[in-house]
């Protein structure tokens, strides 16, 4: 089984959502996801597809004052690893702020997955 990984830092305070995309490069599956920021924020996140914002993960806090919050099967859409076909978009939205709340310092965010 072939297991690579995707990370996303975003620096400073955040002033703004953040929507990261990128291209499934063959068949694959989301096996974990973790994010976290530096501060006691209140950002959120949510994963899923250029049609479907949240087809792989409901909106969910992310971890605080570095400490991430994980994700995996079991808070998966479904409860089971996401299949992501090749060429799909897949897209992360981070909610610097949650329900206007605190601003997020110093995002970061790591996904899991394995090939097929």
């Amino acid at each position: 089984m072939d297991i690579f990984t995707i990370s996303y830092y975003i620096p400073g305070t955040l002033a703004a959502n953040h929507v990261l995309e990128f291209v499934a490069p063959f068949d694959c599956q989301l096996i974990h996801a973790q994010a976290h920021q530096s501060n006691d924020g209140s950002a959120t996140l949510k994963i899923g597809t250029s049609s479907d914002d949240d087809a792989y993960l409901a909106e969910s806090a992310i971890g605080d004052s570095n400490v991430p919050a994980e994700w995996d099967r079991d808070n998966f859409v479904g409860t089971q690893f996401p299949h992501i076909a090749d060429g799909t978009v897949v897209v992360l939205t981070l909610d610097y702020d949650g329900a206007s709340g605190t601003a997020a310092q110093n995002a970061q965010i790591l996904l899991t997955f394995c090939q097929g």
